[in-house]
């Protein structure tokens, strides 16, 4: 399979408006990308999408090599993990940590099936690989919004998706929490069985190493997309933004201070 993503020429519209805008995204295996854009940008929307939640107005989408309109697209989901704020809050606070994360093979919130041993081996390896194995046996609700951020990301991965979707999964967070986190993902993301990652973010410096392709949206168009190094410049961020700013790169990673 070489593309995870193949998106062609695709508008959407709501009640007449244009809401996504003549999109043309390509993502292949083995790439990771970030998502950059300000609240409004048509991020979730795009998720959606991609998600298949709703369905391009003009244009193609195919996910995994499965064209819309010629696969099953619930059976698609099955192997796309998507961790987002709105599922954080829809979880039960009672619950244990390696249950949450078992749920995620069956798709659920809450768990409604009957795990196996191995299920919970394998939930309890997801959370060591992201470095918080102690959370296995704590409730959710006495978790720190970082913790259950990656609870959720584990959960996301118990099903072996082969693309994972990471919606601003930093919100809420301190920076100590908050870099954290980032080094989690970036410690899962260089495992040879890693699924292709997608994270959305509105904070330029979230883009990790990791993630060397970026694409930037604005009101629903595609403004640059490619390379990181390249995307992520004084000069296109400053067009990007309409406001003069110096991008500096420390560490490989890109940090932004608006020029008075």
């Amino acid at each position: 399979m070489n593309k995870v993503i193949d998106i062609k020429n695709v508008d959407w519209l709501r009640d007449g408006k244009v809401i996504l805008s003549d999109i043309n995204w390509q993502v292949k295996r083995g790439e990771h990308w970030a998502v950059l854009g300000l609240n409004g940008s048509g991020k979730t929307t795009l998720l959606n999408m991609i998600n298949g939640y709703i369905w391009p107005t003009t244009g193609k989408v195919s996910v995994l090599e499965q064209p819309f309109g010629k696969t099953d697209i619930r059976e698609l989901r099955k192997s796309i993990g998507w961790v987002s704020s709105s599922l954080q809050e829809r979880i039960n606070g009672t619950e244990y940590g390696e249950n949450i994360v078992v749920s995620g093979k069956f798709a659920s919130i809450g768990l409604y099936e009957e795990p196996t041993v191995e299920d919970y081996q394998h939930a309890r390896e997801l959370l060591e690989q992201l470095g918080c194995s102690h959370l296995a046996e704590r409730k959710y609700q006495t978790c720190s919004q970082g913790e259950k951020q990656k609870i959720l990301i584990a959960r996301g991965l118990m099903a072996s998706p082969e693309l994972l979707i990471l919606d601003e999964p930093t919100n809420g967070l301190d920076f100590i929490s908050r870099e954290g986190l980032l080094a989690a993902i970036n410690q899962f993301a260089l495992q040879d069985d890693a699924p292709t990652i997608i994270f959305v973010t509105h904070h330029i410096e979230e883009i990790i190493p990791i993630f060397t392709n970026t694409l930037l949206l604005r009101n629903g168009a595609v403004f640059n997309r490619g390379k990181s190094k390249d995307i992520l410049t004084s000069e296109n961020l400053s067009h990007f933004f309409d406001i003069p700013l110096d991008v500096a790169w420390r560490k490989n990673r890109a940090w932004v201070t608006i020029i008075d």
